[in-house]
């Protein structure tokens, strides 16, 4: 099964063998900022004055959440860990980071927006190289993504990304 199905469908199996293996060559104009493939975010969080811009982190805010890094021991990440979490590339600083996890990061970007939906454009890392990638379609009316996304960290962060885009959208329209 191709590794994105994987990603998709439930959380990355422990593979040794496939998490040793030298990630494929691909390009993608994405930004550079990513989140953990382990975070599950639940809600944003308030950021203080000293905290980076919303629009330069990975999911568009600082979010709170759930890490999903130890199947069957969910944990809400103290404030410490949550810059991991936001952030990704946690695999040699997080005591959770499952070693044989294939991903440490993933990647959004807005791919198109037509005024009905958002194409979304994600890439899948490993050590700072592409892994996978693709995109998903997240529909307005529906509020939902097309095809629908089972529940995962990865449909968590990407509703949670799509969210983030569309309040700093109204934001700007509002002030504007």
């Amino acid at each position: 099964m191709p590794f994105i199905a994987r990603m998709l469908t439930a959380r990355p199996p422990l593979n040794p063998a496939a998490a040793a293996a030298p990630a494929r060559a691909r390009h993608a104009t994405i930004p550079p900022e990513m989140s953990c493939p382990c975070f599950c975010p639940r809600h944003p969080r308030r950021t203080g004055a000293s905290a980076p811009a919303s629009a330069l982190l990975p999911l568009g805010d600082a979010w709170a959440g759930v890490c999903l890094a130890q199947p069957g021991n969910p944990l809400e990440p103290g404030d410490a860990c949550l810059s991991l979490c936001n952030l990704g590339y946690a695999r040699q600083t997080c005591a959770r980071f499952p070693a044989g996890t294939e991903a440490d990061a993933v990647r959004f970007a807005i791919a198109r927006e037509d005024g009905h939906s958002l194409r979304i454009q994600f890439v899948l890392e490993r050590g700072h190289h592409p892994l996978d990638n693709g995109q998903i379609e997240y529909l307005f009316e529906e509020d939902a993504f097309q095809p629908p996304l089972p529940p995962t960290a990865f449909a968590a962060q990407a509703r949670a990304y799509a969210a983030s885009y569309l309040r700093r959208k109204r934001n700007s329209a509002g002030s504007g």
